[in-house]
C-alpha cells in the first residue's frame, strides 16, 4: 500500500501536543535540529493523558494546545512514525498512533494549515486507561498553556 505525501511550500506540517512539543522530552532527539518554523497553534480534537506519562489526541470537538512545527525534510515523518509505532501498511487497530492530516490554527482561530498528527483511536485510549484533559494540554516537565 502506498501513502501520498502532501507538502506545501516545499515543507512538511506537524502538529505535536505531547513529548514533541519544544521543551518537552522528545523535541530534543526527533525535531531540534530539523525544525525550520514552530508556532503555538490549536486544532481540534480530544487530549487524555496516559498512565505511561505521555498523551494521546483523538479526533472531537475539544480545542486541544500545541505547536504547529514545519520541517525542510520529508524523512523526518518516517522517524516520527518510528517514534509513534505507526506503520501505513498496518490495520489502523495494530498502530499505536495513526498518522492522518488535521486542520491546525493559530491563537486567533485562524486556519495556519493541513498538518500531520498522531492520533490514537478512542478504543486504544479507553483500554489504557486515559485521563481526559479538558484544557486541551498535556506537559511532562510542568510548562503551562501560557508558557
Amino acid at each position: 500500500m502506498s501513502e501520498l505525501i502532501v507538502q506545501f511550500s516545499g515543507l512538511v506540517s506537524v502538529f505535536v501536543y505531547g513529548t514533541l512539543k519544544p521543551g518537552e522530552a522528545n523535541y530534543q532527539k526527533y525535531c531540534a535540529d530539523k525544525v525550520v518554523d514552530a508556532q503555538r497553534a490549536t486544532a481540534q480534537g480530544q487530549l487524555f493523558a496516559l498512565p505511561m506519562g505521555y498523551p494521546a489526541m483523538t479526533l472531537g470537538y475539544d480545542q486541544v494546545h500545541g505547536y504547529l512545527l514545519s520541517f525542510a525534510d520529508l524523512g523526518v515523518l518516517h522517524d516520527l512514525d518510528d517514534l509513534e509505532d505507526y506503520q501505513p501498511a498496518r490495520q489502523v487497530s495494530e498502530n499505536l498512533y495513526n498518522r492522518q492530516q488535521i486542520e491546525v490554527f493559530n491563537l486567533q482561530k485562524i486556519s495556519l494549515a493541513w498538518a500531520w498528527v498522531y492520533l490514537m483511536t478512542p478504543d486504544r485510549v479507553s483500554k489504557i486507561g486515559g485521563v481526559r484533559q479538558p484544557d486541551g494540554w498535556w506537559s511532562g516537565c510542568g510548562l503551562t498553556v501560557s508558557s
